[in-house]
């Protein structure tokens, strides 16, 4: 994947989470700046998403660590290792704001 295929397909997924969860009835509070997503717990905890165009991936900080997705195109997803994407946003951000989080992703 060359840099403006990473950028877009990362722009297409920052911008699906936003979808996500602005469709996810919760109390969770996001703001996008500067290429990065920042998601706020009303417990004040924050999960962290931004892209890394050196390494051409999504990384990831929450409380349960930092993550580093690569974009697998046979499966039209970002990965780490067998763990996907939204995947772990659901668990990290179910686990922090102690609400049931359940993030869409909608190709």
């Amino acid at each position: 994947m060359n840099a403006d295929e990473f950028n877009q397909k990362a722009d297409d997924t920052l911008s699906a989470i936003e979808d996500a969860l602005d469709a996810c009835d919760t109390g969770l509070d996001w703001d996008f700046a500067g290429g990065i997503l920042t998601i706020e717990c009303d417990n004040g905890s924050q999960v962290i998403i931004n892209r890394q165009a050196p390494t051409r991936q999504i990384w990831v900080a929450a409380r349960a660590g930092g993550f580093h997705f690569d974009y697998h195109a046979d499966e039209n997803c970002w990965k780490q290792d067998e763990l996907e994407l939204f995947a772990l946003l659901n668990k990290s951000l179910s686990e922090q704001s102690g609400e049931t989080v359940n993030l869409v992703a909608h190709a």
